[in-house]
């Protein structure tokens, strides 16, 4: 598919030094692609935000605590 894209001149200078070998096309469609992910990602972390209470947790008295509780009680760990 066909797109019209209006750019600075700074910017497909930027492109330009950046594409390399590939074509302009080839790495907009990879900078377009990776930005998709990345606002994907955000709006996943957003949707998350107050999932888990933040308070009342195991380690809130003693983090040291917990924290060597945790790695005794592991039974992957040796030593």
């Amino acid at each position: 598919m066909r797109l019209h894209l209006d750019l600075d001149d700074e910017l497909v200078a930027a492109l330009d030094r950046r594409a390399e070998q590939r074509s302009r096309s080839a790495l907009i469609a990879e900078l377009i692609r990776r930005g998709l992910d990345d606002e994907c990602r955000w709006d996943d972390i957003e949707a998350s935000l107050g999932a888990i209470s933040d308070t009342g947790h195991e380690w809130d008295e003693d983090p040291a605590d917990w924290v060597r509780t945790q790695r005794r009680d592991d039974c992957r760990r040796s030593g």
